[in-house]
C-alpha cells in the first residue's frame, strides 16, 4: 500500500473511531500550516511583552488553521532567582538543537522559530503576516490525521498518522506530538519579575517523539499523556507536526482541542 493509501486508511479508522463521544479526531487541509516556537522563561525580564503577542495571535486571526503556536518555557534561567514552574530541561535542549541547526552561536528569550526559522519582529512594520501568507499558499509537504480519547484517571490517550509527501525528505523527516495548555498565569515573587503576575498560552505540557518515518513515508503518532491535577481540560490542546530535522523545515502542522 502507497504512502497515501495508507493515510486514507489511517484517516478512515480514526474517523469511525470518533464516533464515540469520548474521542475526537481531526486532519491536514490543503493549506500548509506553519508552526511558531516560542522559547521564554518566567525569569526573564524581556520575555512578557513576546508573550503577550504571541497570546495575541488568535485575537488577530491567526488561529490554529493559520498557525499552530507552541510556548517552550526553558530552564536556563532557574538558577537566577525564580524557578519557572513550567520549563524543562528537554525545551532547553531543543532551542539549543535548533540554534546549533541554524548556526546560531546565542541561544537566547525570547526566541521565536517560524517553521524552523529564527524570527525577530520588526520594531516598525509587522511583516509576521506576510510570512505566514507566503507558507499558507505552498503546498503541504505532509499529510496529519489525529485521534484524541479522554480515559479514566485522567490519562489522554492520541494516534495517528504523518504521511511525508516527498520522498526525497522520507530518510529526514520526524513527527512530534505536543500537549499545550492556554489560559496560565503566575505571581512571580522572586528574580527579574519578581511582583509581577505573568500570563501565558500554548504552554507546551509535554512533547512527544520523534516518530521515525518508515521506508513508506509514514509516521505512526501515538502517545498516552497524564493530565497532571490543576491542568484544565477545557484548555488543552494537542499539536502534531512533521519536520525535516536536517533543514528544520516544518512540513505541516495540525492542533485539536481536547474533547470533553
Amino acid at each position: 500500500m502507497d504512502c497515501a493509501r495508507r493515510f486514507a486508511a489511517v484517516a478512515m479508522t480514526l474517523m469511525v473511531a470518533a464516533a464515540d463521544a469520548a474521542t475526537c479526531s481531526g486532519e491536514s487541509g490543503a493549506r500548509r500550516v506553519a508552526l511558531l516556537e516560542l522559547y521564554t522563561s518566567e525569569g526573564c525580564d524581556s520575555c512578557p511583552p513576546t508573550d503577550r503577542w504571541v497570546s495575541a495571535l488568535p485575537g488577530r486571526g491567526y488561529t490554529a488553521e493559520q498557525i499552530v503556536t507552541l510556548a517552550f518555557h526553558v530552564d536556563y534561567w532557574n538558577d537566577l532567582g525564580w524557578s519557572d514552574p513550567f520549563a524543562k530541561a528537554q525545551y532547553s535542549a531543543r532551542q539549543r538543537g535548533a540554534n546549533q541547526r541554524n548556526h546560531s552561536r546565542v541561544v537566547y528569550t525570547p526566541q521565536l522559530l517560524l517553521n524552523g526559522r529564527d524570527y525577530r519582529r520588526r520594531a516598525v512594520i509587522d511583516d509576521f503576516g506576510g510570512h505566514v501568507s507566503a507558507l499558507a499558499r505552498e503546498a503541504p509537504k505532509a499529510r496529519i490525521s489525529l485521534q484524541l480519547a479522554t480515559e479514566p484517571a485522567g490519562m489522554l490517550a492520541v494516534q495517528g498518522a504523518a504521511a511525508i509527501v516527498d520522498a526525497a525528505e522520507w530518510r529526514d523527516a520526524r513527527a512530534y506530538l505536543a500537549l499545550y495548555e492556554n489560559n496560565l498565569s503566575t505571581q512571580v515573587t522572586a528574580g527579574e519579575n519578581r511582583g509581577k503576575r505573568l500570563r501565558h498560552d500554548f504552554v507546551v505540557r509535554e512533547i512527544a517523539g520523534p516518530y521515525t518515518v518508515d521506508d513508506r513515508g509514514s509516521a505512526a503518532l501515538g502517545h498516552r499523556f497524564r493530565i497532571e491535577p490543576g491542568w484544565k481540560t477545557g484548555d488543552l490542546h494537542v499539536a502534531a507536526f512533521a519536520q525535516n530535522e536536517r533543514s528544520g523545515d516544518i512540513l505541516q502542522a495540525l492542533a485539536l482541542a481536547v474533547c470533553r
